[in-house]
């Protein structure tokens, strides 16, 4: 089969803030792992995201824009945490990189509940984009 764009007047772009949905959430059957829930939040939050996967969004209005109940949004949440697909920690959200394969052996940091100060993540984050 022959594949080419059908409009090249509306052909995408990568656009220069981070908001493409990586495609080895559906080859990798990680979508099929979620509810529609689930789904629907990552979604979101990935276009809200900024190039770091942060984005700041209050419960109720996620809730509110996304047609969910605080329940639904708080067990979709925690399915997206479960499948390290996001990291929470109110108000900031993380939408996380997919596990790479070819880094299975590397072990990950350890979760941790401990407050996290930060003014000294965003300088670090800050430095390292310098």
């Amino acid at each position: 089969m022959d594949k080419r764009p059908l409009s090249l007047v509306k052909l995408r772009h990568v656009p220069r803030q981070f908001s493409w949905v990586d495609q080895r959430l559906v080859r990798e059957h990680y979508i099929d792992r979620l509810s529609h829930e689930a789904c629907t939040l990552y979604l979101f939050l990935v276009t809200v995201a900024d190039a770091q996967g942060l984005s700041y969004y209050a419960e109720r209005t996620l809730a509110e824009r996304l047609s969910m109940s605080l329940t639904q949004l708080r067990q979709a949440r925690q399915a997206l945490i479960t499948h390290t697909l996001l990291a929470y920690q109110h108000p900031l959200y993380q939408v996380l990189a997919l596990t790479d394969p070819n880094r299975q052996g590397t072990a990950e940091p350890e979760a941790s509940d401990d407050p996290v100060d930060l003014q000294a993540v965003f300088k670090q984050i800050w430095e390292v984009l310098s």
